[in-house]
């Protein structure tokens, strides 16, 4: 099978960010495959756009997209990912404007994807230099600091969290025999098959969650979750977002509640319930509004501002 891989990256309002991800791109080492770039501007009010097709005015590997309106992390990806499934490209790397890639970091999802074909693949995660959870790491370790080898699944809280997280890597996940019940969407490879058969990212959610969503989905239609570790990039973690944020608050908490109702069990359902009740007594706004939208039924980008 030859790979002609889509790279869809995903830009809101952060020219500097995205320059330095596509530059990163622009140095991968590729002999066996093809690839090209889908930049997709999520309806940006900054100038981003302009300023990337302007720096990166001479690179035929680049093709920019724009969107009328903000559609969040769903609607943007998707957006690239349909232009790519009208291009007939095999594979679909969806990726993170926030990230740095070795060289040969695709070369390496490749060659793991010949072998697996029917799977959705994942590089190994790290941390960049200067953005880890925290501050107690050896010189040394820097930019050795897993981000994640994956992700784990708590399916009576709803709740997901990245294997080896905040862990300096030592090879003790490269030969590990571990199930993974979910693959971030800061960087995943996919077969274009896979997008055929179950759908695109699922709009309703918008942002957050959406990655767990489609992953399980892959899941339950036979694809197999695994990650390469000789696959290598950096991320330059909450770049688009902070941890604890009134952003993370509201699609987090509505999200939980969506998720649940498409696939947890009656005894989970009942149990996200009762804690949404409680969340309506909220101090915070937009985790009352969250759970408020989700029994409305308002998705998307429901009630944000």
């Amino acid at each position: 099978m030859s790979f002609n891989i889509a790279i869809v990256v995903l830009n809101w309002n952060q020219a500097e960010l995205t320059t330095n991800t596509l530059n990163s791109f622009l140095k991968i080492k590729s002999v066996s495959f093809k690839w090209h770039i889908f930049v997709v501007d999520n309806a940006s009010t900054d100038g981003s756009l302009s300023t990337l097709k302007k720096t990166f005015s001479k690179s035929k590997k680049i093709t920019f997209l724009k969107s009328s309106k903000n559609l969040g992390y769903t609607g943007g990806n998707n957006l690239g990912i349909k232009a790519a499934l009208k291009k007939n490209f095999s594979h679909i790397l969806v990726a993170n404007n926030d990230i740095l890639v070795k060289d040969d970091f695709l070369a390496q999802l490749v060659s793991v994807a010949k072998l697996q074909p029917q799977s959705v693949l994942a590089p190994k995660i790290y941390f960049a230099p200067g953005f880890e959870y925290h501050h107690h790491y050896q010189k040394k370790d820097l930019g050795k600091v897993i981000w994640a080898m994956g992700g784990k699944f708590d399916w009576q809280n709803i709740y997901g969290s990245n294997i080896g997280i905040d862990e300096v890597d030592q090879g003790q996940y490269d030969q590990a025999d571990f199930d993974i019940d979910f693959i971030s969407g800061c960087c995943f490879l996919a077969p274009a098959s896979l997008f055929k058969k179950i759908g695109l990212l699922d709009d309703r959610f918008y942002l957050y969650l959406e990655d767990v969503d489609f992953t399980h989905r892959a899941k339950s239609a036979g694809f197999q979750l695994l990650v390469a570790p000789k696959s290598v990039i950096w991320h330059l973690n909450s770049g688009s977002s902070k941890p604890g944020s009134d952003i993370q608050e509201y699609f987090i908490t509505r999200n939980r509640l969506l998720f649940a109702q498409k696939f947890a069990s009656t005894r989970t359902k009942l149990a996200l319930f009762r804690e949404s009740l409680k969340f309506l007594f909220s101090p915070s706004y937009w985790r009352r509004q969250g759970v408020i939208d989700f029994y409305l039924q308002r998705f998307g980008r429901g009630s944000w501002r």
